[in-house]
């Protein structure tokens, strides 16, 4: 396995802890980290994740971009980088979409 892709996965442990024990955030509710996606010169970190509660995706969203500062600083006294890369949260759609995939072939086989 690569550095980076073990910084990925030591940053993705990382960030599931801080949204689950250290956020004190009523609006974050049940968050699950699918994934965390960092450029090569180490600069950007895109944050994929889902939610159980699909009317609080907005709110969540939101909610995230405001912690954005104290979760880069937690997450920078987890992992161990030279510099800590800016954040950004995307909701992960690869879910919503394998359930429409399976929704549909469940349709088409049960005809």
């Amino acid at each position: 396995m690569s550095k980076h892709k073990r910084l990925e996965s030591s940053i993705t442990r990382a960030m599931s802890k801080i949204i689950r024990e250290d956020l004190k955030s009523p609006d974050i509710g049940f968050v699950t980290v699918t994934a965390v996606k960092l450029t090569n010169d180490l600069s950007h970190l895109r944050v994929y994740y889902t939610v159980l509660d699909e009317e609080a995706r907005e709110r969540t969203q939101a909610a995230l971009e405001r912690s954005n500062a104290f979760i880069r600083t937690t997450l920078g006294r987890l992992v161990t980088m030279r510099k800590m890369p800016e954040l950004t949260f995307n909701y992960d759609e690869s879910l919503d979409t394998g359930n429409r995939i399976e929704a549909g072939l469940k349709k088409v086989l049960d005809e």
